[in-house]
Protein backbone atom coordinates (compact mmCIF):
# COMPACT_ATOMS: atom_id res chain seq x y z
CA UNK A 1 0.00 0.00 0.00
CA UNK A 2 3.14 2.21 -0.73
CA UNK A 3 1.02 4.05 -3.33
CA UNK A 4 -1.41 5.38 -1.06
CA UNK A 5 0.53 7.71 1.05
CA UNK A 6 0.00 11.35 0.78
CA UNK A 7 3.12 12.00 0.00
CA UNK A 8 3.21 9.41 -3.21
CA UNK A 9 -0.24 10.93 -4.08
CA UNK A 10 0.44 14.38 -3.61
CA UNK A 11 3.83 14.13 -6.33
CA UNK A 12 1.46 12.67 -8.03
CA UNK A 13 -1.09 15.03 -8.61
CA UNK A 14 1.67 17.76 -8.62
CA UNK A 15 3.45 15.58 -11.18
CA UNK A 16 0.31 16.13 -13.34
CA UNK A 17 -0.47 19.21 -12.92
CA UNK A 18 3.44 20.46 -14.60
CA UNK A 19 2.49 18.25 -16.88
CA UNK A 20 -1.15 19.71 -18.44
CA UNK A 21 0.77 23.12 -17.62
CA UNK A 22 3.87 22.40 -19.83
CA UNK A 23 1.05 20.85 -22.24
CA UNK A 24 -1.50 24.19 -22.63
CA UNK A 25 1.96 26.83 -22.64
CA UNK A 26 3.18 24.70 -25.88
CA UNK A 27 0.29 24.26 -27.32
CA UNK A 28 -0.22 27.87 -26.93
CA UNK A 29 3.47 28.31 -28.38
CA UNK A 30 2.26 26.58 -31.44
CA UNK A 31 -0.99 27.96 -31.65
CA UNK A 32 0.98 31.54 -32.43
CA UNK A 33 3.58 30.37 -34.16
CA UNK A 34 1.17 29.57 -36.58
CA UNK A 35 -0.05 31.68 -39.77
CA UNK A 36 -3.78 31.18 -39.01
CA UNK A 37 -6.05 30.47 -35.82
CA UNK A 38 -5.99 26.69 -35.41
CA UNK A 39 -9.22 26.92 -32.97
CA UNK A 40 -11.19 28.67 -35.46
CA UNK A 41 -10.35 26.92 -37.96
CA UNK A 42 -10.56 23.66 -36.73
CA UNK A 43 -14.11 24.50 -34.86
CA UNK A 44 -15.54 26.76 -36.57
CA UNK A 45 -14.39 25.60 -40.57
CA UNK A 46 -14.33 21.95 -39.29
CA UNK A 47 -11.11 21.39 -40.92
CA UNK A 48 -10.23 17.20 -40.23
CA UNK A 49 -7.32 17.31 -41.44
CA UNK A 50 -6.03 19.78 -39.24
CA UNK A 51 -8.01 18.76 -36.62
CA UNK A 52 -5.62 15.46 -37.27
CA UNK A 53 -2.45 17.12 -37.37
CA UNK A 54 -3.44 19.15 -33.99
CA UNK A 55 -4.27 15.68 -32.53
CA UNK A 56 -0.67 14.31 -33.41
CA UNK A 57 1.13 17.59 -32.35
CA UNK A 58 -0.85 17.13 -29.05
CA UNK A 59 0.47 13.52 -28.24
CA UNK A 60 3.74 14.39 -29.32
CA UNK A 61 4.06 16.96 -26.63
CA UNK A 62 2.28 14.70 -24.29
CA UNK A 63 4.77 11.72 -24.70
CA UNK A 64 7.76 13.91 -24.24
CA UNK A 65 6.10 15.89 -21.44
CA UNK A 66 5.03 12.13 -19.92
CA UNK A 67 8.66 11.27 -20.92
CA UNK A 68 10.64 13.68 -19.35
CA UNK A 69 8.39 13.62 -15.49
CA UNK A 70 8.96 9.78 -15.35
Amino acid sequence: MEWLKPAVVLGSVLYAVIGVLIFWISFIIIDKITPYDLWLEIVEKQNKALAMVVAAMSLGICIIVAAAIH
